[in-house]
């Protein structure tokens, strides 16, 4: 194919993409088909700040900030990604802030779903005084120092940070580096960036249809939580060690969902709320997530009110920005034993309100 045709394949694809995304919004509202479009737009911006790579010296991208967010983003968590060589060596090292756990994660992209192939986290990291780290990313494991495995296959990195007030904590940074000389680059290749663009093409082209499919459960099933067993193991570059509930609301403009449940003791858990787009909703200015350090814990349980404003006094607010319907997503870190599903009622907000 010519650099003219991938071309044409990737504005297709997203005037495709445009087009299924007005479809699965029709009859939802100005407002939705916008935030749609919207989420169309950060996954495509997510997906062009990595489309040119170099993994002789690669760069570890912060990825899924508010402008770019993609497929179940996260605000709680600091992400940084880099695509790298299972036959070199790499040095990653940073500053962990105020995250209360750290985890730098392999991966292997090709030949079917992405899977984890090597890992360290904060039980083996080592943090100095001033609180950076140092690890090695290679094959073999170096002399002295904390390793990353690169086994064959690998060839993506994600370093992750897990912050229970992620408003008020120091944030840390991380950085990579080759330890080997890098190879001198190639002149462009012009079949390597259009297989690219293609890729680009297909990612985009997919995005409103994995939206759809993603969200079947919830749009036929709402006001209830579920155990979300498709997330385990690392799938989809997810962290491997967390044990998921997910749900969502279908709520009118005077109603709230009410959750409820016990805490499970566990190194981290949160709770968030999502768009039918995968989108979280806007942590920036509004309370749509509540972590371990954050929730009100009353007798070992906590107590989430999903509404369109607070009623005030009868547990932690998430503000669903209005939208009356959305999803409920909560991890659970390293949980000791099973995660129970909480109790989850659907009732008008002035049952819930505080009387004068």
């Amino acid at each position: 194919m010519t650099i003219e045709e991938d071309w044409a394949e990737l504005t297709g694809s997203l005037a495709g993409a445009g087009a299924r995304m007005s479809e699965l919004t029709a009859g939802l509202g100005p407002v939705e088909a916008a935030d749609g479009h919207r989420a169309l737009l950060r996954a495509l911006n997510n997906q062009l700040g990595r489309l040119e790579v170099d993994r002789e010296r690669p760069e570890l991208v912060p990825f899924n900030g508010w402008r770019e967010k993609f497929f179940m983003d996260n605000p709680d968590f600091r992400y940084w990604v880099a695509d790298v060589r299972h036959d070199r060596r790499y040095r990653i090292s940073g500053t962990l802030g105020d995250a209360v756990f750290q985890s730098i994660t392999a991966y292997a992209t090709r030949g079917g779903p992405a899977r984890s192939v090597g890992r360290i986290d904060s039980d083996s990291i080592g943090v100095d005084d001033d609180g950076r780290f140092t690890v090695v990313a290679s094959s073999e494991p170096p002399e002295s120092g904390d390793w990353l495995p690169l086994p064959e296959g690998a060839d993506t990195i994600w370093v992750r940070h897990f912050h229970a007030d992620v408003d008020r904590d120091r944030l840390g940074d991380a950085t990579i580096e080759p330890l080997d000389e890098p190879h001198e680059p190639p002149t462009l290749d012009p079949e390597a960036l259009g297989r690219r663009i293609r890729r680009l093409a297909r990612t985009m082209a997919a995005v409103p249809e994995v939206i759809a499919a993603a969200t079947a459960d919830e749009r036929d099933r709402p006001n209830e939580l579920r155990h979300w067993t498709e997330m385990a193991g690392g799938a989809a570059f997810t962290e491997p060690d967390i044990t998921y509930v997910r749900g969502s609301w279908s709520l009118g403009p005077d109603e709230a969902l009410a959750i409820e449940g016990d805490v499970v003791a566990s190194r981290y858990w949160n709770v968030l709320l999502y768009s039918r787009f995968l989108n979280s909703l806007d942590q920036r200015h509004r309370p749509v997530s509540r972590t371990s350090a954050t929730a009100t814990i009353v007798d070992g349980r906590y107590r989430f009110v999903v509404a369109p404003r607070d009623p005030g006094g009868t547990g932690d607010w998430l503000d669903t920005e209005g939208r009356p319907f959305g999803l409920v997503v909560m991890r659970w870190l390293q949980p000791q034993g099973e995660v129970p599903l909480p109790r989850v009622h659907r009732c008008p907000i002035g049952d819930l309100e505080r009387r004068p």
